[in-house]
């Protein structure tokens, strides 16, 4: 589970969960955008071999069980 935000409020949430179905939690913070945009635009950077998929929104669940599988780097979902 990777948790992608920037949060400023304090958000209280329940732990024993994650510990009972040893859940891996990876926090994700806001980088530094402008270089990164660049790099992409300019494709220096390989995206394509990052992703295993590309669902539509109503296709969510099967998008999410494709993620599940071991192996997988990225999912996305389409709106």
């Amino acid at each position: 589970l990777v948790l992608k935000s920037t949060i400023a409020a304090p958000s209280p949430i329940q732990l024993a969960p994650v510990v009972i179905d040893e859940i891996s939690v990876i926090g994700s913070r806001c980088g530094p955008f402008p270089p990164a945009l660049s790099a992409l635009a300019g494709q220096s950077v390989r995206t394509a071999p990052l992703l295993d998929g590309c669902l539509p929104l109503e296709d969510g669940v099967q998008a999410l069980e494709r993620a599940r599988k071991k192996g997988t780097l990225k999912v996305l979902i389409r709106p």
